[in-house]
């Protein structure tokens, strides 16, 4: 059963440290490790705001402090005319009797409620300048869909409007109103004609140095794997991917070769360690014998390989780069899964024993490469014939 619903939220100190390891550069990945929670919750409170991290709260100098309220409704309490009780305050009349008036009249003042409103009043976003004039937003709309940078958009109407300071927007306000959608001034589909394609703001200091890309150290081609694994009559010759949901949200998947037997593994993230860490588990519920070969694509998800094999006593093979038809199995049966686990869906919500119940009806289901006999069936005759 899908399990929806679960706890996401973050305390103050949480966000706080969110948005620092954010703007520090690191990863989805790292972050979600760091606050231990599901790398989809952070990507989703990340996106939101389009990677720009929302400016911290302050309240206004002129604006009424709790202990003023409390104050106020001890005054009230105590019959005072509103005239005694902003004098105490040194404050005008007129601001003490707008507070009173809005929040429920001298006989249902209390602080803490009006405290509570007028942070909710405080919260009324202000609609951005792209939002309010029609003409500039049309204008730079245009030249997105020509290509333009934002930089390069800020600069030409400087310079082709400089006597009219109604045309000017900053590159950085073009850049905010793409990425946080919720401005409702700039097309979404505005994105796609940016130079690096990216859907929401990342630090200047984000980088890949230290992390495994294009390359993995020491990897063993598939070219050296075992020829019995080609012609599929022995099982315990397994193929493994990653497939993706929404929400930066993954489950590893792994198939045996000569019954297409099939396994789905929770991840709680795409980094390698917690990839490793998630199949050396679920692996470990198999007999030593089903399982002697695996085979992988370049990702880097599987760059701590050499930990894997030390741990699980299984040889890791690698697929040639972009050459996914070196693991059909795995790529036929990615496929099959959507109907379980459908793209932008998000990953998350399925704990390991939803992901059990979905392999179960796969391999249970008839194959038509295996002359309609099941994966289940197929796995456990051919274990009976070579045991």
């Amino acid at each position: 059963m899908v399990r929806l619903g679960r706890p996401r939220g973050l305390s103050a100190a949480g966000k706080k440290e969110l948005w620092e390891r954010w703007r520090a550069g690191e990863s989805i990945s790292d972050i979600a490790r760091a606050l231990q929670k599901a790398p989809g919750s952070i990507h989703g409170r990340i996106e939101a705001t389009g990677g720009f991290s929302p400016p911290e709260r302050r309240r206004r100098g002129c604006a009424l402090t709790p202990s003023e309220r409390e104050e106020i409704s001890r005054g009230l309490a105590a019959g005072e005319s509103l005239h005694a009780i902003a004098t105490r305050l040194g404050r005008p009349v007129s601001t003490v009797c707008r507070e009173v008036k809005r929040n429920g009249g001298r006989r249902n003042y209390r602080a803490q409620k009006a405290e509570e409103r007028a942070s909710k009043r405080a919260r009324r976003p202000k609609r951005c300048l792209l939002a309010i004039d029609d003409r500039l937003r049309d204008l730079v709309a245009v030249k997105l869909e020509a290509d333009w940078s934002p930089q390069q958009i800020s600069g030409w109407l400087k310079r082709e409007y400089p006597d009219d300071e109604t045309m000017r927007v900053s590159h950085e306000t073009i850049y905010r109103t793409l990425f946080v959608q919720a401005r409702g001034a700039l097309k979404r589909e505005l994105l796609a004609h940016l130079r690096s394609r990216r859907m929401m703001r990342r630090s200047r200091r984000a980088s890949t140095r230290g992390q495994p890309r294009g390359q993995i150290k020491e990897a063993v081609s598939i070219r050296e794997r075992p020829p019995d694994v080609e012609d599929r009559a022995v099982p315990g010759h397994w193929e493994g991917d990653l497939i993706s949901g929404s929400r930066n949200t993954h489950v590893a998947t792994l198939v045996e070769r000569s019954s297409r037997f099939v396994m789905l593994v929770r991840v709680d993230g795409k980094d390698t360690e917690s990839v490793v860490r998630a199949l050396g588990e679920q692996i470990r519920r198999l007999p030593k014998t089903m399982m002697t070969t695996l085979t992988w694509d370049r990702g880097p998800e599987m760059a701590a390989h050499k930990s894997f094999t030390v741990a699980t006593d299984i040889s890791v093979y690698f697929c040639d780069p972009r050459s996914p038809w070196q693991r059909g199995t795995s790529e036929n049966t990615n496929r099959l899964l959507r109907q379980y686990l459908p793209r932008k869906t998000d990953l998350s919500v399925y704990d390991q024993a939803d992901l059990d119940l979905i392999a179960l009806k796969l391999n249970t289901r008839p194959r038509k490469t295996l002359g309609y006999s099941t994966p289940a069936a197929t796995l456990a005759r051919t274990v009976a014939l070579t045991s």
